[in-house]
């Protein structure tokens, strides 16, 4: 059964080694009670109990992988200043290696601040630049990461659409890492999926496939799979991995679909859900499961780390006692 292979892959096999590649962000949480509205203004007023601060973005993707139990190298860029240093300290105590990981004096961190009264969000405060990085950068950049692509098992294109993974740069590296023989896995983000042609794998949501394929609607199977082909089509992608939310995962290739149902049966905060599903078929891929396979345990995955407030992981041992109860 899956709950054995996954235990006996685990645990009788190398760590593997994993490149993520993609924009690093710090998600800073203010946390605390509002039971009165400011003689200012008719917004409540929170009483700060305590703060954190917690590595996001591809840096998420990251971290769900160290807990799952692989070698994680990651590469991406931040601003010089001091949240990059926060970024860094994090990353450090977390055993994810960030030599990789380069400043760029054009622009800032992006950090997200979340204030929360109570268990609820009440307002987010960003603060990022989105331009694409120089060509200089991109090429400097490219040579710094080409020989952990050489040595990875998997690489994983972990894209928030601020800078980093400019077309060139996303299809350099896939191009790269098929002359290698190597999988290339992406999370996307924006309108034009052209720039991952030739990736393995491509897992947008629902509301994300329906943007880049220009679908009006996503309603039923029939729109899911017409929309899934756009992509399949224009990217060359062997898979389409879709999260839909409550109705679960869909892995959808030119010839057959298949929807996994949702294993989720509480919802607290659905922030890094994605990274975690992402991190976890790589983990899964790069140890020789099945697609199917990956993306049943990456649905067991999700559903543990949305029972709990913001950017959380999992362990392949949750996993396990999850497959089990289930």
């Amino acid at each position: 059964m899956l709950k054995e292979k996954l235990h006996n892959a685990h645990h009788n096999n190398p760590a593997p080694d994993i490149l993520v590649i993609g924009d690093l962000m710090l998600d800073h949480y203010i946390f605390g009670s509002a039971t009165r509205l400011s003689p200012e203004a008719p917004v409540p007023i929170l009483n700060a109990h305590r703060e954190s601060k917690i590595i996001g973005g591809a840096a998420n993707v990251a971290s769900n992988l160290i807990d799952l139990g692989a070698k994680v190298h990651l590469a991406g860029i931040v601003g010089n200043d001091l949240f990059a240093a926060d970024v860094i300290e994090i990353l450090t105590t977390k055993g994810i290696d960030n030599r990789l990981i380069l400043k760029d004096d054009s622009r800032v961190t992006t950090v997200k601040t979340r204030v929360i009264a109570g268990n609820h969000q009440i307002v987010r405060i960003d603060k990022e630049d989105i331009h694409n990085i120089s060509a200089e950068l991109e090429e400097s950049f490219f040579a710094f990461i080409a020989p952990y692509i050489e040595k990875a098992d998997i690489v994983v294109l972990s894209d928030y659409n601020k800078g980093l993974l400019t077309p060139t740069l996303s299809l350099k590296v896939i191009g790269y890492c098929q002359s290698l023989g190597k999988k290339t896995l992406v999370d996307p983000k924006g309108m034009d999926y052209s720039k991952y042609e030739g990736a393995f794998l491509i897992k947008p949501n629902k509301k994300e496939l329906a943007e880049a394929a220009k679908a009006e609607k996503i309603n039923s199977d029939e729109d899911l799979i017409k929309a899934a082909h756009v992509i399949l089509d224009s990217t060359k992608a062997t898979y389409l991995i879709v999260t839909l939310s409550e109705a679960g995962i869909a892995i959808i290739t030119k010839e057959d679909y298949k929807i996994i149902p949702v294993a989720a049966t509480e919802v607290y905060d659905v922030t890094g859900a994605g990274d975690t599903v992402i991190a976890t078929l790589a983990y899964c891929l790069s140890l020789d499961f099945s697609v199917e396979e990956a993306a049943t345990i990456s649905n067991y995955a999700a559903s543990i780390v949305i029972k709990h407030i913001g950017s959380a992981t999992t362990s392949i041992e949750e996993i396990i006692a999850s497959l089990k109860t289930n």
